[in-house]
């Protein structure tokens, strides 16, 4: 197994226990995972191919819509009840 899908691997059990903190404890481990994303994507598309790319960037865009769409519309964006 390459190294990059063992890290995908990882990346994800990660994302998966910080989804399980509660939202307080979610910001350093999630700017993290945040930020490493990009780096791992391409890395994916590099070693398996340009579809892998495709999936791993939804996968991303799925986990991460919220604080993406925050970013993008810099907060003008309304927030829905809790």
């Amino acid at each position: 197994m390459s190294l990059s899908l063992i890290l995908a691997c990882v990346w994800v059990v990660v994302g998966s226990i910080t989804a399980l903190l509660p939202m307080r404890y979610q910001y350093l481990p999630g700017s993290i995972l945040f930020l490493s994303a990009p780096v791992l994507v391409v890395w994916l598309s590099r070693d398996f191919g340009w579809w892998i790319g495709v999936v791993a960037v939804l996968a991303f865009v799925s986990m991460f819509r919220r604080p993406l769409l925050h970013w993008v519309t810099r907060g003008r964006y309304p927030r829905y009840p809790e």
